[in-house]
């Protein structure tokens, strides 16, 4: 009877180690094909044969970062873009979120929802809107136009988050900061939003990476001033063909800093995603 617990207890662990695996290839395989297509050749990367040993080469990158249209000014626009965003959601987030965990009203609950609700809007619902206040405000083919539409959709997502690891953590330790003669906002500042920090950090990173791969609010709002990397990559795609080396090297230069970003912060990502689902004591 133990012989037959163990050998299907070996066989679920084998199975779910196999679904892992399955996963990983799902998910890693077309990333390492891009970054290792990007240094290939013209000749080795539209070869009949995929290759996988080859002689590298930096051309297609080369190609991106000189000339008159250098990816440079994409990546400025995405950084300024992206990161101000961000910033502002979360700032304005650690201090709706706190508002709503600790207050208590009637219809609070009514409220949360329609405050995630905005962010679950189709984005066709949203844009003929706010192109026609950007147009009538002067902004569009701007960054900050690109800022006001990333946070129409970053912001109600990072309340939503920073509600939910506020509300799980204890109120005592806030009311022993008050018994001892701290006020409400140094309660705040001093004892609860470093114990949120995890998810911060998370809501901070997700935020960054909704930003950064935005396509849609980019196509729509922006213009030769403000235009962003996914619209680089949209624009190597012709009626006359698609440029696979400059689009591989551009996906490599899309997707490896939120890579890096990520394992940067892993700690805190990990400590963040969970800390939402556990009660405090």
């Amino acid at each position: 009877m133990n012989n037959k617990n163990s050998s299907r207890r070996w066989a679920g662990q084998l199975g779910l180690y196999g679904l892992l695996v399955l996963a990983l290839l799902w998910t890693l395989v077309p990333i390492i094909w891009m970054v290792l297509s990007s240094f290939k050749s013209p000749d080795d990367l539209l070869a009949t044969t995929p290759k996988v040993i080859f002689e590298p080469t930096l051309q297609h990158y080369q190609d991106l970062f000189t000339g008159g249209n250098s990816l440079w000014s994409y990546i400025q626009h995405s950084l300024l873009a992206a990161g101000i965003s961000t910033a502002i959601a979360v700032a304005l987030a650690c201090l709706a979120g706190y508002g709503l965990a600790r207050s208590h009203f009637r219809g609070k609950q009514h409220l949360s929802f329609w405050i995630i609700s905005t962010r679950m809007a189709p984005i066709a619902a949203v844009i003929v809107p706010l192109y026609l206040i950007f147009r009538n405000f002067n902004l569009l083919d701007s960054v900050t136009g690109l800022i006001i539409a990333y946070l129409t959709f970053n912001l109600p997502f990072a309340i939503w988050l920073m509600n939910a690891f506020f509300a799980d953590l204890p109120v005592s330790l806030e009311e022993a900061a008050m018994v001892d003669g701290a006020t409400r906002f140094q309660a705040f500042w001093q004892v609860a939003l470093p114990l949120v920090t995890p998810g911060i950090v998370t809501t901070a990173i997700l935020c960054l990476i909704f930003s950064w791969n935005d396509y849609a609010f980019a196509r729509t709002f922006s213009g030769p001033e403000s235009q962003t990397i996914p619209i680089a990559a949209s624009q190597l795609i012709t009626q006359t063909g698609v440029d696979w080396g400059k689009l591989t090297a551009i996906g490599t230069v899309v997707v490896l800093p939120m890579v890096a970003v990520g394992l940067a912060v892993r700690r805190f990502l990990v400590r963040g995603l969970t800390l939402g689902a556990v009660k405090g004591d």
